[in-house]
């Protein structure tokens, strides 16, 4: 299995694990009196006597090790973003029911009518359509199965910010375009972070393989290439009905210029194919009303 060192950023195979295999040139800086090395395979593993470099998990009231309740979560972004998406659900419903509409779109909805609500820039990526789980669930599958593999050629840390600015500048993309064409509009979903997870994989690997409902064999790149000129298309038409396209359009180009990035200064390889049980990103909203991407 690839190793991302979170020292240097290096991938390595696994015969270059651990750092002094890999003459990693973060080596001179660590304070380890103890000789315990902390090469980040395994998060569980600290370095006794080390004070400076410890994440958010260890900071928590309880224990975060390997066998500890939150230690699944360690090193693991797209899961924990998974779990998010849906306590972010059940708090929409929390918020339904104690202040309904208004309260719903001040805490979850980016919209045309407030952009300047800071928070829903990033409460918008994890919340979705609380009028049915559909939404939900097609944009859980495009995280689960495409979200590790992206986290594992560019390291947790590196995953979570491409998600929440991916998700962010996508929602505020389509704002942006809604209010060019003079239509308010609201948004809210984790398409425009799924669909830069697929750019990032269609440029470290376009021939990747997606078994879409574990049948169809189909590049990825085509996939990249239809969701590219259908957003196209659409937005320039003034179409679309209820999906959010510009937010589609937004986050895909981001995830391929990521992807670029990563190429260009990383050497990685990804896997030659890959099955995908359902769904994309997308859902209802509408003109004047709530689009779902």
């Amino acid at each position: 299995m690839p190793y991302n060192c979170r020292h240097c950023g290096g991938t390595y195979c696994s015969e270059h694990r651990l750092p002094e295999n890999h003459d990693c040139t973060s080596l001179n800086n660590w304070n380890d009196p103890q000789g315990v090395f902390d090469s980040g395979f395994d998060d569980g593993v600290e370095s006794g006597g080390r004070s400076g470099n410890t994440s958010l998990l260890d900071k928590l009231p309880i224990d975060t090790g390997p066998g500890g309740p939150l230690g699944y979560f360690r090193g693991n972004a797209t899961y924990t973003f998974l779990a998010l998406m849906w306590i972010t659900f059940l708090c929409q419903w929390i918020a339904l029911f104690v202040g309904g509409q208004a309260l719903h779109g001040a805490l979850f909805t980016l919209s045309t009518a407030h952009p300047e609500y800071v928070w829903t820039w990033v409460t918008s990526v994890f919340a979705h359509d609380p009028g049915g789980i559909t939404h939900l669930v097609f944009n859980s599958i495009v995280v689960f199965f495409f979200g590790p593999l992206v986290e594992r050629y560019v390291g947790s840390k590196n995953f979570a910010i491409l998600f929440v600015v991916s998700g962010a500048l996508a929602g505020l993309g389509q704002v942006a375009i809604s209010a060019a064409q003079g239509v308010p509009t609201s948004v809210l979903g984790a398409s425009g972070a799924a669909l830069a997870i697929m750019g990032v994989l269609t440029v470290l690997n376009p021939n990747l393989k997606v078994y879409l409902y574990f049948i169809l064999p189909v590049p990825i790149w085509v996939l990249t290439i239809g969701t590219a000129l259908i957003s196209v298309v659409y937005i320039g038409t003034g179409g679309g009905g209820p999906i959010a396209h510009g937010a589609h359009l937004v986050g895909l180009l981001i995830g391929l210029g990521y992807g670029e990035y990563i190429r260009r200064t990383r050497n990685v390889r990804t896997p030659d194919q890959f099955q995908l049980g359902g769904g994309g990103p997308g859902g209802p909203g509408g003109p004047g009303g709530r689009r779902r991407f």
